[in-house]
Parts: C-alpha cells; sequence; structure tokens
C-alpha cells in the first residue's frame, strides 16, 4: 500500500492535507440548489447610497471590536498603544486606496497581526524598539518580492494547514497565559495573597467571561461586535462604582522617520539575525493572509472571489508606510472581517468607518484609561483560546496531522515560532522519505513526489493519489487520479464506503476524486444534472456548508453488466439546524467502473423519498 506524503486520513482517497478553510456561518436552511448560484452571481453595483449606509455601519461596529483586540495586542507586543492604533488606521486607508484598483478581498478589515504578538516583543527585548522600524521595512521589502512573483502560490505547498494551525495554537497559547493574570491582579498587592479583593475580582472576570460566552453563542452570527462591546461596557461601568486596575496609557511621540538603524552601532550578526526574523515575520504574515482570505471569500455577501496576491499588495504597501513611523505589521484579521461582514459590509469603504472609530482613541488616548484591564483580559483570553481551538479542524487531516500540529504547538510555546516551523518541517519530510523507502520507491521518484508540489498549474490540495489543476477554459478546478494502488484491490462495496467516508469526514478532494473525470451527479439538492469534476466539486461545496452532515447507507443492491457495476439502494443525510437533528431519507443509484487505477463513479443519481 503506498502512502501519501501527508498522511491524512487512513482511506487512500482521503490524502487531502490542504483542504481545509475555516468553517462558513452555519445556513439555516440547505442551499445546495443552483438558485444559490445564481443569486450569488447577481453582482449589483457597488457604490450606492444603500452600500454606503451598509459600510458606514458595519464599519463602525467594527471599529469597536478593533479598540480592544488593538490595544490588547500591543500589550502582547510591547509597543506603545497609540503605535498600535495609528498602524491600524494607516493600514485601513490603504485597504480602501488599493481596493480600488486592485482588490484582493471585499469586505476584510486590517488590523495588527495578532499571530505575530510574541515575535515583536521577542523583538522588541533582542533588537531594541529603535532598530523595529528596520525590522518591519525589511519584512515589507520581502512581502513586496513575494507579490511581485506571486510567490504566495507556493506557501501552502510548502507548509502544511495544520501546521500553520499548530503554530497559531501555540501563539493562541501565549496569549492567554499573558493575560491570564489581569483576570485577578488587583490594585495594592498585600502579604496575603488570597484576600477577599482578589476573590472578588477573580469572580468578576468569570461572570464576564461567562456572559460574553453567552452573548457570543447567542450572536456571533448576526450580531458579532454585541459580546464585545457588552464587555467593555461593563468593564468600564465596573471602573466608574468599582476599585479595579484600570489600563495604563504610556503616551508616545509618533515621529516620521527614515527606517535605518544606526550600522555603527549594530554588529553584523544582529544584522543577519534582523534579516532572519523578518523573512519568518513575511512568511508568517503571508500564510495568515492566505488563511483569511480563504474565511473572507466565504464571507462575502456577493460571492466575490479574493485574489490573494492583490491582498498581498495591500498588506507590503501598509507594513512599508508603517515602517516610517515605527508601526507594527498588518494583515486582515479574522475576527474584524468576520464582524465586519456580518454587520453587512459590502466593500472596502467600511475600512473608512473603521479607521475613523480608531482615529477617535488614537487622538484622545486617555479614553482608554476607563477600560479595566480584567475586562481586556477575558477578550484577549477568549482570543487565545480561539486560536487553541482550531486544532479541532485539524483532527479532520488524520492523527498524524493533529500529533504533528500539537508537536508543533508546544515548540512554538517553548521554543518560538521559527524554531518550532523549521524542527516540525524537518520531521516531517523525514517521516515522509521513511515511508517512501520503506515501500522500495527509488530516491529520484522521492525528489520527483516532492517537487511535484511546485508545479505552476498545480493546486496546493493535490497529493501523491489526486492532481488538482485548474482549467483555464471554465477557470475552475480539476481533479485526477494519479493513482490508486490500494483502491485497485477494493471491492465496490469498499469503495462505496470510501465514499461515504469522504461525506462524513467533509474531505472535498477525497469525494471530488471518487468521480470519473467527466462523471454525472444529480445530487439530492440539487436541480440539474452535474458534469464534471468542476461543477461535481461545486455541489459538494454547499453541501458541506450544512452543520455536521453525514451519510448513513441503510439498504443496497448490486448489479454487474460486464465491467459497469450498479449499486442501489437507499441511504439517509442528516445535519443540525438550530442544534436539531434533521434527517433526509434518500433513494440513490451509483453506476461505477472498475480500471487498473481503482474504482470510479460514472453516474450518481440521488433524490428525496417523496413526504
Amino acid at each position: 500500500m503506498s502512502h501519501p506524503a501527508e498522511p491524512a486520513l487512513v482511506h487512500p482517497t482521503t490524502a487531502s492535507v490542504v483542504d481545509y478553510h475555516p468553517h462558513p456561518p452555519k445556513r439555516k436552511k440547505p442551499l445546495a440548489s443552483d438558485l444559490l448560484i445564481a443569486e450569488k452571481a447577481k453582482k449589483p453595483a457597488i457604490f450606492t447610497l444603500e452600500n454606503l449606509r451598509r459600510d458606514a455601519l458595519a464599519g463602525t461596529v467594527t471599529g469597536l471590536v478593533a479598540v480592544p483586540l488593538t490595544v490588547g495586542i500591543c500589550l502582547m507586543s510591547e509597543y506603545p498603544i497609540q503605535t498600535g492604533l495609528l498602524t491600524v488606521v494607516f493600514a485601513c486607508v490603504i485597504g480602501f486606496v488599493t481596493f480600488l484598483f486592485k482588490p484582493g478581498n471585499y469586505v476584510g478589515t486590517p488590523g495588527v497581526a495578532a499571530g505575530l504578538a510574541p515575535v515583536l516583543a521577542f523583538c522588541v527585548h533582542k533588537f531594541g524598539m529603535e532598530n523595529m522600524p528596520f525590522l518591519i521595512f525589511c519584512t515589507s521589502v520581502m512581502q513586496a518580492v513575494a507579490w511581485k512573483y506571486n510567490l504566495q502560490r507556493f506557501v501552502m505547498k510548502v507548509i502544511p494547514v495544520y501546521l500553520v494551525e499548530g503554530l497559531l495554537a501555540g501563539i493562541g497559547l501565549k496569549t492567554a497565559l499573558k493575560f491570564l493574570p489581569y483576570t485577578y491582579g488587583i490594585l495594592g498587592e498585600g502579604h496575603e495573597w488570597m484576600s477577599m479583593e482578589r476573590i472578588k475580582m477573580m469572580g468578576l472576570s468569570l461572570a464576564t467571561l461567562i456572559l460574553f460566552l453567552h452573548l457570543f453563542g447567542k450572536y456571533k452570527a448576526k450580531f458579532p461586535a454585541v459580546p464585545y462591546v457588552a464587555v467593555i461596557t461593563l468593564g468600564v461601568i465596573c471602573g466608574i462604582y468599582m476599585e479595579v486596575p484600570m489600563l495604563h496609557i504610556e503616551l508616545s511621540a509618533i515621529k516620521l522617520a527614515m527606517p535605518i538603524p544606526d550600522f555603527n552601532v549594530l554588529p553584523p550578526k544582529m544584522l543577519v539575525e534582523i534579516i532572519a526574523y523578518a523573512f519568518m515575520l513575511c512568511l508568517i504574515d503571508v500564510i495568515e493572509q492566505v488563511m483569511s482570505n480563504a474565511a473572507i471569500e466565504k464571507l462575502d455577501p456577493l460571492g466575490r472571489p479574493a485574489n490573494s496576491n492583490n491582498s498581498l499588495f495591500t498588506i507590503w504597501l501598509a507594513n512599508l508606510g508603517s515602517s516610517f513611523f515605527g508601526g507594527m505589521t498588518n494583515l486582515d484579521g479574522l475576527q474584524a472581517s468576520a464582524t465586519n461582514a456580518l454587520a453587512g459590509a459590502v466593500t472596502k469603504v467600511s475600512n473608512l468607518f473603521t479607521a475613523l472609530v480608531l482615529s477617535i482613541f488614537l487622538i484622545s488616548p486617555g479614553l482608554l484609561t476607563h477600560l479595566p484591564y480584567f475586562a481586556l483580559a477575558v477578550l484577549m483570553v477568549f482570543t487565545g483560546w480561539r486560536m487553541i481551538a482550531g486544532l479541532v479542524h485539524v483532527a479532520s487531516h488524520g492523527m498524524y496531522a493533529l500529533l504533528l500540529a500539537l508537536f508543533c504547538g508546544i515548540l512554538t510555546y517553548t521554543e518560538g515560532i521559527m524554531e518550532a516551523l523549521i524542527i516540525v518541517l524537518v520531521v516531517h519530510l523525514f517521516i515522509n522519505f521513511v515511508i517512501f523507502r520503506h515501500d522500495h520507491i527509488p530516491l529520484i521518484d522521492i525528489l520527483k513526489k516532492f517537487t511535484h508540489k511546485f508545479g505552476e498549474d498545480v493546486d496546493p490540495r493535490s497529493t501523491d493519489t489526486m492532481l488538482v489543476h485548474r482549467d483555464h477554459e471554465v477557470g475552475g478546478l480539476r481533479y485526477s487520479t494519479i493513482s490508486h494502488n490500494a483502491a485497485e484491490k477494493k471491492n465496490l462495496t469498499d469503495f462505496i464506503n470510501d465514499w461515504a467516508f469522504g461525506i462524513n469526514n467533509h474531505s472535498m478532494a477525497a469525494v471530488v476524486g471518487c468521480y470519473d473525470m467527466n462523471g454525472l451527479l444529480w445530487g439530492t439538492f440539487a436541480k440539474e444534472l452535474r458534469e464534471g469534476h468542476h461543477k461535481i466539486k461545486g455541489y459538494f461545496e454547499h453541501l458541506f456548508e450544512l452543520e455536521d452532515v453525514h451519510v448513513k447507507f441503510e439498504s443496497g443492491e448490486v448489479r454487474q453488466y460486464k465491467d459497469i457495476y450498479i449499486q442501489s439502494g437507499k441511504y439517509v443525510f442528516t445535519f443540525k439546524r438550530k442544534k436539531e437533528l434533521i434527517s433526509v431519507p434518500a433513494r440513490y443509484s451509483f453506476v461505477c467502473k472498475k480500471e487498473k487505477t481503482g474504482w470510479f463513479i460514472l453516474e450518481h443519481h440521488s433524490s428525496e423519498f417523496p413526504a
């Protein structure tokens, strides 16, 4: 049995390791029909008074959420809070300007990069704040090179998405533990640690967290700003009537200056280290932006595609300008972007209103002194926890991916991002090399497998058994089988179970790879017949939008006509709607053919049983 380069699941047809995107908001009804596609395809005029009203409201709401998040990340990065606010304001303006002629995404909102906060804090201690502008300048130059040559298309081919989740989990753990002491900090530390004042503070922080989690679960799909505004409001009220530690603002003058360090006092070794850390900042910034773009594209109300390379153009331009006033790195943060999209944004005009809200606190930083530390800590501990919780998605890639991601997260927490990334990538390559050699694969073929991932038209979701490439005629993706050495030994039942395994694990490559290149599908919830991998993939993309969708076979009969096999019977689809389990019994027919490379579905018909 041949092993894939990145063994993600136990079945050979589920070998995709990059087929993961952050989950979109759950919809109330099944939306797998072409009516949804047609509705998304209708693109009204963007710049209208109605859209301006929606963008203004969404941008204002997003700004209210961005303020505490920016403050928290600044504390984590050990950067002046005013510098962080100015970074976001500047990035919002740049984001709007570049949107007019080179849109990356349409409803994303920039912010300081939470994933880079520990690295920035480390660099501040190592190189000094006076050398940070040069570090950010070098980062922007590297990102400019990556944009010029569209290098972002190779990033996710080099680094599996589950390793990125591991990195973020390690950073999330650092973030949560960094702010945890603020949840029990009190004024005037006494001899007795567990004093009544501290117990009250713990109770207040816990009650605030419970309130936040309740409101977040209730309003995250429609009004995501509600829990953040509620916590800040509660914190301000507590600050008025209670003696609690309040946010301290150290005013810092913002000056324009060339981002050039003093080479007379900067030793050559430290210069090399600055370049190395700039490369790491560049790499992580690009990875996070690519992942964010995938999620933002799903959140776009008009279904417009995101262009990661155009987003990279916006990032490096904003980072370049940021280096001239000592600012931080930026990207389209998922939390702010999700808030912006769900609040009703249609265009990047919303960024201008977000910048306006942040400018108020930038001009009058004294307003932030009314914010207690415990309220800010609750938000940042939750932010860190969400980064850790991303590991749950890695489970869909299999035990190997989960263990490697956990190892990466632990190393990130204990050693640092750069060290963790290098060590885990070396371990990952070594494991795959040993597996290939165990299967007696020649060294030259192993090298071909590794270099194959960098082909111009090869999609990062390609695996050793499934080649994914872009069809320039239709503009979509085509899935073609490279080898099914294990599948050729299977019977029809095992093959159909592979298809069900792909459905139940939401693995797009596993499911689509079961169909012939020109296969036909009339899906259970579809309104038309679909032909070919591109259209079949579109159907399953919408099917997987249903919450916790699964399929279970209940009966089936097989008929064989020479080399054609037909299995017909009954299966049941289940999914959740408002936490209620919905069952949809359906009849099916699979027309399959076994070839030398394995089984393939030629035609697949499925329809609901009459009510």
